[in-house]
């Protein structure tokens, strides 16, 4: 595999600065923000990365491939965040990024920046060059949310965007869908 970025920032992270959490230790850190979001009454807001064509590309050449695009666009996406911030596997097929301090317009903010940055990388696996076709889910935290739900609810965003519906936001809403390169979709959520 190989991939070919556009957009490669040299002025990252130091090796080993922000290496990617593995899914328990991303779930303990999202209940840590949600704690000190409700201690602190700030923002908390998270994104649920997924790369839409990344089974077709491993089913065609290989499950390494599959493992490696994800560490590649990981690497990409905490280039673009800030230091406190934190991206890992939600699960084999997604990345979650933790925003702390941040509310739904930053969150979008986040999510369209990410959005711009991964459509430049295109992954080359037996001389083919595909770009990555990605959603992202947004959800922003709320009063009596825990981890499960704030999950949930980017799952429902991302889900919103991929069945390609869209509904009205809501000044409670919780979820947010944001797709390349359509505009965004927001779900309410109760």
């Amino acid at each position: 595999m190989a991939a070919s970025d556009s957009n490669p920032r040299s002025d990252g992270l130091p090796p080993g600065g922000l290496d990617c959490l593995t899914p328990p230790a991303l779930r303990e850190r999202l209940e840590e923000e949600i704690s000190r979001a409700e201690r602190q009454g700030t923002g908390l807001s998270c994104l649920l990365v997924m790369i839409d064509n990344l089974d077709a590309m491993a089913r065609e050449h290989g499950g390494e491939l599959r493992e490696q695009t994800l560490e590649y666009v990981s690497g990409a996406l905490r280039r673009e965040l800030r230091r406190y911030d934190r991206v890992g596997p939600a699960s084999e097929d997604d990345l979650l990024v933790i925003l702390p301090g941040t509310h739904s317009p930053q969150g979008e903010i986040v999510a369209r920046r990410a959005l711009q940055r991964l459509h430049a990388i295109k992954v080359e696996a037996a001389g083919t060059r595909r770009p990555l076709e990605i959603s992202v889910g947004l959800a922003v935290w709320g009063a009596n949310a825990n981890a499960e739900s704030l999950l949930a609810h980017a799952r429902a965003a991302l889900r919103t965007v991929k069945n390609g519906e869209e509904s009205h936001p809501a000044a409670d809403d919780m979820a947010t869908g944001v797709h390349q390169p359509t505009e965004p979709a927001t779900t309410q959520t109760p």
